[in-house]
């Protein structure tokens, strides 16, 4: 699934969108003039681990990672693919600076002449707004496209996370997001789709729509499902990846929005949930 932010390659070059910082509309509202003011991302408020526990649920999240969950226990279990030593957050590329954890793909997957590969959300710190035992919310802003995205974490029986994209640039640009959690991969584990040949890997592509949930299961017993709005994220795409890429075992569940057109100020949310089965 190649998705970019169609028109902001253009923009980079003629100065519409900014290579450094973000545009915020400032003001304005109905009847009233807006102006916009240039705005740099800001840090975490700590570079501490963010840790929330909840029932059989623990997670950490490193905000100074790009907002990186870099685990999710189950029970005691870690169920997220903790990769392969690597993780070197300021590589040009996505896999070579370490593919493992959960991240956000915001605002684009495949890199463009503008836009890095997986996008921006991964390279930039998050801001802390909220952390308690229970939930924990952040927020990240765009340096190529000025988008902004609050993800709220919260655990009790399930963990459930809620995002909002807003627009805050000066220009309508498309909102685009791709789930991206990298859960630890089995060779007999369960999840419904061929498996790839050891040493290789390969992506589904679900049809728009189709589904709202995926589950999977380990060998331990354990298993999960996400589920999400297949009206708000309706593109899925499953990534298997059993030994490729340097010796990656993982898989993904990659829910991911329509890229709807949002205008300056504007903004679009949704949600994911994790129970367990």
């Amino acid at each position: 699934m190649t998705k970019t932010c169609a028109g902001f390659d253009a923009g980079v070059a003629s100065g519409e969108a900014l290579g450094v910082g973000a545009v915020r509309i400032v003001g304005g509202g109905i009847g009233l003039a807006r102006t916009c003011e240039v705005v740099e991302v800001q840090p975490a408020i700590s570079k501490s681990p963010v840790r929330l526990a909840a029932n059989r649920w623990e997670m950490v999240i490193r905000p100074e990672r790009g907002g990186r969950i870099t685990s999710l226990r189950l029970a005691g279990e870690e169920i997220l693919d903790q990769g392969i030593g690597v993780d070197q957050p300021t590589a040009e590329g996505f896999v070579e600076g370490g593919a493992w954890g959960w991240d956000e793909m915001v605002p684009n997957v495949e890199p463009t002449d503008a836009l890095p590969d997986h996008g921006e959300a991964w390279r930039v710190s998050w801001e802390v707004l909220h952390s308690s035992q229970r939930s924990a919310a952040m927020r990240a802003l765009g340096r190529i496209v000025p988008w902004e995205l609050t993800r709220t974490i919260s655990l009790d029986e399930d963990v459930r996370v809620s995002y909002v994209y807003r627009n805050v640039g000066d220009f309508p640009h498309p909102a685009y997001w791709c789930a991206h959690p990298l859960f630890k991969y089995e060779g007999e584990m369960a999840h419904g789709l061929p498996s790839p040949g050891p040493g290789s890997s390969k992506k589904v592509f679900l049809p728009p729509g189709s589904t709202s949930s995926f589950q999977l299961g380990w060998s331990s017993g354990l298993g999960i499902e996400m589920s999400w709005d297949p009206f708000l994220t309706p593109d899925v795409a499953i990534w298997i990846c059993n030994g490729d890429l340097g010796g990656y075992y993982q898989i993904a569940v990659e829910p991911a929005t329509a890229s709807p057109l949002l205008a300056p100020g504007e903004s679009f949310d949704w949600w994911l949930q994790i129970r367990a089965l």
